[in-house]
């Protein structure tokens, strides 16, 4: 087996690859389209299943610009999540941050003045 047999066959199973990554991108963007029907989706994975060459590209080209609002709803949809849990888990209630505060001026690294000022924001935020 000569050097270039072997690029011919990384080639290939690189187009392997790539081509089951575009079909499983296809079969997912079928099944979470709120704007297709249940009929619609049928035949859409039907002519997937028995014309899988055609029938990626057709749909490709028929709803790639759908496919790319799906996946941009998904992305930030997740983000929202992330964001959310992130608030969630990040802020401290009045009285934890009253009860930081508390230790900071006690320890001697507030003043009364800024432990005021802090408190005031604290209670009003």
């Amino acid at each position: 087996m000569g050097f270039f047999d072997l690029i011919w066959s990384i080639f290939l199973i690189f187009l392997m690859v790539a081509w089951f990554w575009v079909l499983i991108a296809v079969v997912a963007d079928i099944f979470r389209s709120k704007d297709l029907g249940g009929f619609a989706k049928a035949l859409w994975i039907g002519f997937v299943i028995i014309i899988p060459w055609l029938g990626v590209l057709v749909y490709v080209i028929a709803r790639g610009d759908k496919m790319q609002e799906h996946n941009a709803q998904a992305m930030n949809d997740m983000e929202a999540a992330q964001k959310d849990y992130i608030r969630s888990v990040a802020t401290t209630s009045p009285a934890a941050e009253l009860e930081r505060l508390a230790g900071l001026k006690e320890k001697g690294v507030l003043t009364q003045e800024e432990f005021a000022a802090q408190k005031a924001k604290v209670l009003a935020g």
